[in-house]
């Protein structure tokens, strides 16, 4: 009899076992079979990252490794590493577009423990009523300004309402440069850790404006309706600033953060991920003003917020490591050490239900504009056709700024409204 019990018990303990191995106990629901590989978008996130990624380790025995793609660089490291035995199990789209490039390899992440975390679907890429993306994050870019030196140079924020009361204070900054001994703007450097705050998040405001007069939300051929606009504001940013315009292709977003940290210009355009960096200069002289381009009712405009950062989970990576990442994505979305991470070490407002408050200023700067009715400007620019528009436009823009006239902003236009043709249809061939 004990011979049969313990024959019983020994097969029970088999049974149970290899159950354990097909549903993946680890404990906490992660597999620790599986294996995480996460390819980060995010530079200034990237300690931040490898910190919380060794700490799920530490607490899961599940390996999480992060690479992070060099800035402007991130479609190019993707196509690279997506090709590999080893390819990662976990990158970012930027919304429609990006799905369109690489839906092949996004996850079926409808019924994901992460998505079930999200406070609104609005947060999701969707197709065919499936959900294949998640944003992490919500985001908020506009001009930081430097309000001590602003006060120095004698003027002050009540004084900007629009375009042209932000062009008068700025150029008077910039007349003064000598006597007061920093100019208006940083450096608008054309590099590639630089380009993007100008050829993607500046030229999200003339298609902004574009699609509100239109009543759309995107388009197959943007008509460059505020273009001139465009124009004006670029104007005003690389013909008042720190350096001559004609260098601003070797310049980078290094060389305008310390310009800006080290009192060197009262403006900085950048958003919310960039508290950290600027953070030196003290809350009490730092201001994220919404950018003014000349449009109708600008008057009543918020700053710059929105997402383009969706992750998604490789659908070709092997089931246990699929399994992994996702067990991974709900500890970052619902854990304290997660929630923890995305507040307060990378500076995250999160559409999480868990998410706790960031307690980045910038963040605070923009409720306290919807608080006070200013509409929010949304970030149209995940509706910009491709990677290569973006380029185009932005060498388009650095050419202009060498040699500013009509002909070479007429290249600008070019780039900009039949270049986006261009790579519409080009993505439908």
């Amino acid at each position: 009899m004990k011979k049969r019990l313990a024959l019983i018990l020994a097969s029970a303990m088999l049974v149970s076992s290899a159950l354990c191995s097909l549903t993946a106990c680890s404990g906490g629901g992660s597999n620790a079979k599986g294996h995480v590989y996460y390819l980060n978008f995010k530079p200034e996130q990237d300690q931040a990252w490898q910190d919380l990624a060794a700490a799920y380790t530490e607490e899961t025995g599940v390996q999480v490794d992060v690479l992070t793609a060099a800035q402007g660089t991130y479609e190019t490291t993707l196509a690279s590493e997506i090709a590999k035995t080893d390819a990662p199990t976990l990158f970012q789209i930027n919304g429609p577009v990006g799905f369109a490039n690489w839906k092949d390899y996004c996850y079926d992440m409808t019924d994901a423990a992460v998505t079930k975390e999200l406070t609104s679907d609005a947060f999701t890429v969707k197709d065919g009523g499936k959900i294949y993306g998640v944003a992490y994050v919500v985001e908020t870019y506009g001009i930081i300004c430097n309000t001590k030196l602003l006060q120095q140079a004698g003027h002050s924020l009540d004084e900007i309402t629009n375009f042209e009361t932000f062009k008068a204070v700025v150029e008077d900054i910039q007349a003064n440069k000598a006597k007061n001994g920093f100019a208006a703007f940083t450096s608008a450097g054309m590099d590639s850790s630089s380009n993007w705050r100008f050829q993607t998040h500046l030229a999200n405001l003339p298609i902004y404006y574009e699609y509100k007069a239109d009543g759309i939300g995107k388009t197959d051929a943007i008509k460059g309706t505020y273009l001139d606009n465009y124009r004006a504001i670029w104007d005003l940013y690389i013909n008042n600033a720190t350096c001559d315009p004609g260098v601003l292709s070797t310049k980078t977003n290094d060389d305008a953060v310390a310009e800006f940290v080290n009192e060197q210009a009262v403006f900085y355009q950048n958003g919310t991920w960039a508290y950290g960096d600027v953070s030196a200069v003290g809350d009490e002289n730092l201001q994220m003003i919404p950018i003014y381009i000349g449009a109708e009712g600008e008057e009543n405009q918020g700053l710059c917020t929105g997402t383009e950062n969706f992750w998604c989970v490789n659908s070709q990576a092997a089931e246990e490591d699929i399994q992994a990442t996702l067990d991974f994505l709900e500890w970052v979305a619902t854990s304290d050490k997660g929630t923890d991470a995305l507040a307060n070490a990378m500076n995250f407002v999160s559409p999480f239900k868990k998410a706790k408050e960031a307690s980045n200023l910038f963040v605070k700067q923009d409720a306290a504009y919807t608080a006070a009715g200013k509409t929010p400007v949304d970030w149209c620019f995940a509706t910009m056709p491709s990677e290569a528009w973006k380029d185009d436009v932005g060498s388009a823009l650095t050419a202009y700024a060498a040699k500013q006239n009509d002909t070479s902003w007429e290249a600008v236009k070019t780039a900009f409204v039949d270049g986006w043709a261009k790579e519409v249809a080009k993505s439908k061939a």
